[in-house]
């Protein structure tokens, strides 16, 4: 072996092993966990709703079929991530149940309702509820409507349209843009004064147009003026 060779074939032995290192193409982010519990009753519903957690990659995932099941939940695992509960839960507990969750940690509350349990979803917005899911008389669920980012959209959409209602008198009316607006807070549960902080109104002029949508549709009941826009599909 020549004195070249050799000196090439020290070279290669001794060379750093970073220099021949070829790493690993980076993997894909992995999404952190998220934990949910599951509260109705009826098993249709419930496996609907998991089923859509677990493809949202919800883990670990808890059931339970009443409010006295979700409180053994709540209290065992501890606060997570997310609650969706059915206000249709056979002990009629499920308004309590969204305050004692509250009371234990548990920040984000979405609520499982359908389209004419508007005093209800009201209620469930006053004991902390963060959002609502509707759902069909078959058990199927819509998608989810928040107290912020949907309404604001909501509130966007409206200003380019009126809408037609058929009141409790079997008429059609049309509401005003503002009208819808001023009903549609009102369905997630704002009262006059917040209703008109929200829309640079005093609570006054709120009333006011409360009293409008009152003699358009017929009837002085908030709970069925809501469930009649939604009827109408104005709001949702």
């Amino acid at each position: 072996m020549t004195l070249q060779q050799d000196a090439t074939a020290e070279t290669a032995l001794t060379a750093p092993a970073m220099e021949r290192y070829v790493p690993d193409p980076p993997s894909e982010p992995e999404l952190a966990a998220i934990g949910a519990m599951v509260v109705a009753h009826a098993p249709r519903v419930r496996e609907a709703l998991v089923a859509q957690l677990v493809r949202l990659g919800a883990e670990p995932l808890h059931e339970a079929g009443s409010a006295g099941e979700a409180l053994i939940c709540a209290r065992t695992w501890g606060p997570c991530e997310l609650a969706v509960v059915d206000l249709d839960l056979p002990d009629g507990m499920a308004l309590p149940l969204l305050t004692d969750l509250g009371n234990l940690g548990w920040r984000r509350v979405v609520v499982l309702a359908s389209a004419t349990d508007t005093a209800v979803v009201d209620a469930a917005f006053r004991r902390g509820a963060r959002g609502y899911l509707v759902k069909t008389p078959q058990g199927a669920v819509g998608r989810l409507h928040r107290t912020s980012i949907d309404s604001e959209n909501r509130l966007r959409d409206s200003e380019s349209r009126a809408s037609r209602v058929r009141g409790a008198d079997g008429l059609i009316k049309e509401l005003s843009r503002r009208e819808v607006q001023v009903l549609r807070l009102v369905a997630h549960g704002q009262s006059n004064k917040e209703v008109g902080a929200r829309l640079a109104l005093s609570a006054l002029t709120v009333k006011s147009h409360l009293s409008r949508i009152s003699r358009k549709l017929a009837t002085g009941d908030r709970a069925q003026m809501i469930t009649l826009t939604m009827r109408a599909g104005v709001i949702d």
